[in-house]
């Protein structure tokens, strides 16, 4: 299972947009059925809300396909500051 980065112009993107800007659904109504129905895991772990911000480094696996969110070439994204 190869990883394909997907890139966002935005510094967040909601899990249901990335799966139909990444072409692995075809509307949000597809979307939000199947990620109700626990086909997507994001940083391993199955999540069911299809509102889950997403950020750059972040993982989703559906469809048998792991995407990565990567930042758009150009955009910064800021680091958190360490405490």
């Amino acid at each position: 299972m190869g990883r394909q980065q997907i890139a966002v112009r935005d510094e967040v993107i909601r899990l249901g947009q990335f799966l139909k800007l990444a072409g692995v659904v075809d509307t949000g109504g597809e979307a939000k059925l199947r990620i109700q129905e626990g086909e997507a895991r994001v940083n391993g772990e199955v999540e069911t809300r299809r509102g889950r911000q997403l950020v750059a480094g972040d993982l989703v696996e559906f469809g048998g396909e792991v995407l990565e969110v990567v930042a758009k070439a150009g955009d910064q994204i800021s680091a958190k500051p360490s405490s």
